[in-house]
């Protein structure tokens, strides 16, 4: 799932599935695109191998980033064409893709190191308490990356920064924000709308 390049959180994301790794930042078929989320995934990331749980996971291709990096992924997306799209992608690989609802994920009692989100808390309808949800499912001392943004000039839809690192607050430890609308190889080209990351431990 995905809020950029005309996305919306009422669209049949199986319909969706065979075109949507035709952008830029979702398919990452671009090197340069490619290494640019290769490299801020690598920063977000623990150093050791870690057990990362990717909620809207889409197609996988974030996914197939961390376990190239060594980790073991989780992925969850309500949408089934988009999980087989990810289960080929990451085919043979360290990971597991499961069909169901990123704000409460069909994981059990499973916990990990990261919960990993882009572009999914924005259209959640309560994201503090799917927030709360997400922290719990950390072991102690993990982290939630989470990749908003704003979009649109109109009726602009997302989360701003500061919203976010305001729920954050209560629940989390060290919060960081990382903004990424001047980083043009991300998207593929130039954005000027709100986008950016929030690394926080818990």
């Amino acid at each position: 799932m995905d809020g950029d390049m005309g996305w919306d959180a009422d669209m049949d994301w199986d319909a969706a599935a065979a075109v949507f790794d035709d952008e830029p930042d979702h398919g990452l078929r671009d090197p340069a695109v490619r290494r640019a989320w290769a490299s801020r995934m690598h920063s977000w990331l623990p150093r050791r191998p870690s057990d990362i749980l990717d909620l809207g996971c889409g197609t996988g291709s974030l996914s197939l980033l961390a376990s190239e990096q060594g980790h073991r992924v989780t992925g969850v997306d309500r949408s089934p064409a988009m999980v087989g799209l990810a289960r080929a992608k990451l085919a043979g690989r360290d990971a597991a893709f499961l069909v169901g609802d990123a704000a409460v994920p069909p994981v059990g009692e499973e916990r990990f190191d990261v919960v990993l989100v882009r572009h999914v808390l924005w259209v959640l309808p309560d994201p503090e308490r799917v927030l709360r949800h997400w922290v719990g499912l950390l072991r102690p001392g993990g982290r939630l990356v989470l990749v908003e943004g704003v979009w649109g000039t109109v009726s602009p839809v997302g989360i701003p920064a500061d919203r976010l690192t305001g729920l954050l607050a209560p629940i989390a430890g060290h919060v960081r924000v990382e903004h990424l609308s001047d980083d043009e190889l991300l998207w593929g080209k130039a954005v000027d709308d709100e986008r950016y990351a929030v690394v926080a431990t818990v």
